[in-house]
């Protein structure tokens, strides 16, 4: 298996030293074939992140968000403008749209991608976006649209989009994960896996036909998950036979300590600052 270098350059955890925590993500994916990056975190973390690792994000030749949320999406325009070149963004054509958390009891709070398209074109970011499945190399593509065909694994209730004056459940179609084709079987990036971590692994391995999952690393949407639904996703990656487990951001460290039991040495604590080399 060639190496694969993943550095969380942003979560809401952080390795000991000069690294900045905030709620959301990002992961710097390398291999011999090109460097990628998922998510851009909420604000300033992930341009820090990398300075204090000596990462140069100019380096990068994609970057993929995993959906239209700010905590995914708001260090954009600070990476854009660090990076100081046109680079291919990859996404759904649902990022754009206006999306709100609408929790009751509490005033609703926009959380959408917090700039204009525009501006991020003219930092150069060159938009494709894709409800299917996007090929970045031979060996690594995103996942495209993740049906629903989990009983257990549902969409927050809490969140919405806006169309006008009129309020719709937000379905989250454009929750996406990045997959890397290994020998040793999928590596599986989701972002926030809002459509299922189980869905999300499911789906990766019907549209590659590789029906091994080495790694998955990222988010899992665990936080506020039922015991019910905990158990069975434990259940499911045990099924699968998952051999590397790094779930962060919104997996929640309650779910994450369970999680560490139950897989022991196959858990990783991964944090922002942190490095992943597989195999």
């Amino acid at each position: 298996m060639s190496a694969i270098k993943i550095t969380t350059l942003n979560d809401n955890t952080a390795a000991m030293g000069n690294f900045i925590a905030e709620w959301g993500l990002s992961l710097l994916v390398e291999t011999e074939e090109t460097t990628i990056l998922l998510d851009t975190g909420m604000g300033s973390a992930v341009v820090h992140n990398a300075e204090t690792l000596g990462v140069d994000l100019a380096q990068v030749q994609t970057l993929v968000l995993s959906h239209g949320h700010s905590d995914h999406t708001g260090g954009l325009r600070e990476v854009l403008r660090t990076m100081r070149k046109e680079v291919e963004v990859i996404a759904h054509p649902d990022v754009w749209q206006a999306k709100y958390d609408k929790t009751a009891g509490k005033p609703e709070r926009f959380i959408g991608i917090p700039f204009r398209k525009e501006e991020l074109e003219n930092l150069g970011a060159r938009f494709n976006l894709s409800r299917e499945p996007v090929y970045i190399t031979d060996s690594i593509l995103t996942t495209g649209e993740v049906p629903m065909n989990n009983d257990f694994e549902e969409i927050d209730k809490n969140i919405f989009v806006r169309d006008g004056s009129e309020w719709k459940p937000d379905p989250v179609m454009d929750d996406r994960a990045l997959i890397i084709k290994t020998e040793l079987g999928l590596v599986v990036l989701p972002g926030c896996a809002h459509r299922g971590l189980i869905n999300t692994l499911q789906h990766a391995r019907q549209i590659t036909g590789v029906s091994e999952v080495y790694a998955v690393i990222g988010g899992s949407h665990l936080i506020g998950a039922s015991e019910e639904r905990l158990w069975q996703t434990i259940a499911a990656l045990k099924e699968i036979d998952v051999q590397k487990l790094g779930l962060c951001h919104c997996t929640d460290l309650p779910v994450i300590s369970v999680l560490a039991q139950e897989f022991g040495e196959k858990f990783i604590f991964n944090k922002a600052g942190a490095t992943i080399n597989l195999p």
